[in-house]
């Protein structure tokens, strides 16, 4: 029969007892899982195959030297991109959320910006943009690849970005404007400093898992020819009909989006906390 502890200490006792049981218990269950998917993995009748294409060490090792040039322009691709898309992206929503008769034109514009954007595939926006931008024969316009690309994946996320920018603008309660304009604060100071700060603070985890997808999407950049990561593993998966080189191209970019992720689920534990301790109250 248990007992009910009535201290404090016993219960905190109890509660610690319980936090440990809870992680055995998930530590072991997670093992097990684990080991039977891999147990039928290796066991397969094809894991002969599977390891020397695409986990062959000698390829791994041939490969991976080449590779840091291309994550890192993947890199610079994503900062710069993150930067423009969140730029564009915020006045997008601020325009669109206006309502003022005289902006009515740059709505419109806005609105069907980021209805076309949002429907046409990034891959067919790639070659629209990497290949016909070009055809123009401008001289102010750019023709390098790389900048193309980034062009491309800048407007097709800014679409996405404003949506989830002017989502935090209109969750913001009309109370909070209407009470910055009565303390005296004009329309634009109160959408500076009342509405803004409520909105990116509570889309910033929908931001960040934007930014998450932009990091893989840079990869597609590839298809209008610029040596990134993900053509160098093609070139060298082509040169030795082998597919280990995707494999470490795969690993470069776990080592940017976990971390990414990982301050994603942060964020949102801590937000579910907040909101959970307002409730209480």
């Amino acid at each position: 029969m248990h007992t009910i502890p009535t201290s404090r200490a016993e219960r905190q006792l109890a509660r610690r007892r319980q936090a440990r049981r809870s992680v055995a218990l998930s530590a072991t269950s997670t093992i097990v899982v684990l080991g039977a998917v891999a147990a039928g993995i290796v066991l397969s009748p094809g894991w002969r195959t599977v390891r020397s294409t695409f986990f062959s060490w000698h390829y791994f090792r041939a490969v991976l030297s080449s590779l840091p040039a291309g994550f890192w322009l993947d890199a610079r691709m994503f900062i710069v991109v993150e930067v423009v898309v969140l730029a564009l992206g915020l006045t997008i929503a601020l325009v669109r959320t206006l309502r003022a008769p005289l902006l009515f034109p740059l709505r419109l514009v806005s609105a069907v910006f980021v209805d076309v954007l949002r429907g046409v595939p990034l891959l067919i926006l790639l070659y629209l943009i990497g290949f016909g931008v070009p055809a123009l024969d401008f001289s102010f316009l750019p023709t390098d690849e790389t900048v193309l690309g980034g062009a491309a994946l800048a407007l097709c996320y800014s679409a996405y970005v404003s949506e989830v920018f002017r989502a935090g603008i209109e969750s913001v309660h009309p109370s909070q404007p209407a009470a910055a304009l009565s303390l005296g604060l004009t329309r634009t100071q109160a959408l500076r400093h009342v509405v803004l700060p409520q909105a990116v603070r509570r889309v910033v985890p929908p931001l960040l898992n934007d930014f998450i997808s932009l990091t893989k999407d840079v990869a597609l950049v590839s298809v209008l020819g610029p040596q990134e990561i993900a053509r160098i593993a093609q070139i060298n998966s082509d040169l030795n009909f082998n597919f280990t080189p995707y494999v470490a191209a795969a690993a470069f970019y776990l080592l940017l989006t976990l971390p990414l992720i990982r301050v994603v689920d942060h964020m949102r534990g801590r937000a579910l906390t907040r909101q959970n301790a307002v409730v209480m109250l």
